[in-house]
């Protein structure tokens, strides 16, 4: 599933696949904007690990649990 961060006060977004579920991660947001953790914490599908303060969270979109189809499908 792709994830995109933005951060503020950065005009870049933050955006990798990772392999958690669209609930986890939607859970682990939660608990940083209700100030249960200081710190945004997810992976990649890599391994490489994104750490982001919940203060300078913009906005977390996360996309489709589905794949997507490249090409001509029958």
């Amino acid at each position: 599933m792709d994830v995109r961060i933005g951060i503020q006060n950065s005009p870049r977004e933050i955006s990798f696949e990772t392999s958690q579920s669209a609930a986890e991660v939607e859970q682990a947001v939660a608990a940083a904007l209700a100030g249960q953790s200081a710190l945004l914490k997810l992976s990649d599908k890599k391994g490489a690990v994104y750490v982001v303060p919940a203060a300078a969270l913009a906005y977390v979109e996360i996309g489709s649990e589905e794949s997507r189809h490249v090409g001509f499908v029958a």
